[in-house]
């Protein structure tokens, strides 16, 4: 068993393993890929920059078709016609070496993992955003290859298999997908003059010299990096790692959204310029179906979007020898529902994440 393994440890309260509750004022807590969102609102609140940005946008992002095998093709979820609600599925993947790191996950590439995997819904009103974050290491059932983790799916068979695990899971249809290097971090903090958040616990990235003391603290460059991915210096490894992938989104956001941004066109040319390129879009995802559903979005309070992770039965050790997290069922069935009769709000009216 790998000892760095979240699942070995003390995982803490069942409020550290659920993640972030809703607050009365609930900020922009978005994991990894939710930047994409925020690099979307603030293309549409750059009023006459629109057509420039979404040029530059179009052009620096990696667009790829996903490329189902007609198996699996006819394995997935038939969507109703008139079922108007969305489904996204954000992946965080792995720096490769290589320019083609994010088309091969795509295609499906053995080097290549996720450490971040959420689905976003809007429902057919849209009323609201709903971010899921799913843990890695939970033990399902993918399509092909028998019980694994979630996010061995991506090695085993690129991003194309991640979908039909998680369509599987949850019997919904994924409408796109979006994902991003985690480079993307690095770039992001710099053209943003670095990221100030609160660090609640202090702690030295591993292997590095980088101490991040409590209290308000700027992250920029590499520094900004090894903050949103490390785990191992945590008890409860992942769950504290999505906490700080949060943190970080959230005062990025903050500043993206700031007017000192949106009204600065040169800065705001900068951050979609510099973070599109560890970008990558499925070919139906581009910047117009973005702008328009972002419209259709509008008077959506972004510092009030839905967020939970999805809550899993505890750790176990799988028959050969890792450590895993086990799925609620319960959970997973009365999300299905809510999915499937887009009725998430109620859910998770029912179902409160704890702080």
């Amino acid at each position: 068993m790998n000892s760095d393994d979240p699942s070995q440890t003390n995982l803490g309260s069942r409020s550290e393993r659920f993640g972030v509750a809703r607050r009365k004022k609930r900020r922009v807590r978005a994991v990894v890929l939710s930047v994409v969102a925020v690099v979307l609102v603030a293309v549409l609140g750059a009023g006459y920059y629109l057509f420039n940005l979404q040029h530059a946008f179009n052009s620096k992002t990696n667009t790829v078709a996903l490329n189902f095998t007609q198996e699996q093709e006819e394995a997935r979820p038939v969507k109703d016609p008139d079922d108007g609600s969305m489904n996204i599925l954000l992946v965080g993947v792995d720096h490769a070496d290589d320019d083609s790191a994010q088309d091969a996950a795509l295609d499906g590439a053995v080097s290549q993992r996720s450490d971040s995997m959420m689905l976003v819904h809007i429902p057919e009103d849209r009323s609201q955003i709903y971010i899921m974050s799913t843990v890695r290491d939970m033990y399902v059932d993918i399509p092909g290859y028998g019980k694994n983790k979630l996010n061995a799916a991506v090695s085993l068979g690129g991003i194309p298999l991640l979908m039909q695990t998680m369509e599987g899971i949850l019997d919904t249809k994924i409408d796109h997908v979006a994902m991003i290097d985690f480079d993307g971090f690095k770039e992001l903090s710099t053209a943003l003059g670095g990221v100030t958040v609160k660090n609640e616990i202090p702690f030295t990235a591993n292997d590095t010299d980088y101490f991040y003391p409590e209290g308000e603290i700027t992250l920029e460059g590499d520094r900004a990096l090894r903050f949103v991915r490390e785990r191992k210096s945590f008890t409860n490894g992942d769950y504290q790692r999505v906490a700080n992938q949060r943190k970080f989104i959230a005062a990025a956001a903050n500043q993206m959204l700031s007017t000192d941004t949106l009204t600065n066109p040169v800065k705001l040319y900068e951050i979609v310029d510099k973070v599109s390129p560890y970008l990558t879009f499925d070919s139906d995802f581009d910047a117009a179906t973005m702008v328009g559903l972002g419209l259709q979005l509008k008077n959506i309070d972004t510092e009030n979007l839905a967020m939970f992770t999805m809550p899993t039965a505890g750790s176990s050790v799988s028959a050969n020898g890792q450590s895993i997290e086990l799925p609620s069922e319960q959970a997973v069935t009365q999300i299905r529902e809510a999915l499937d009769t887009d009725t998430m709000d109620d859910y998770l009216r029912e179902n409160p994440p704890e702080e």
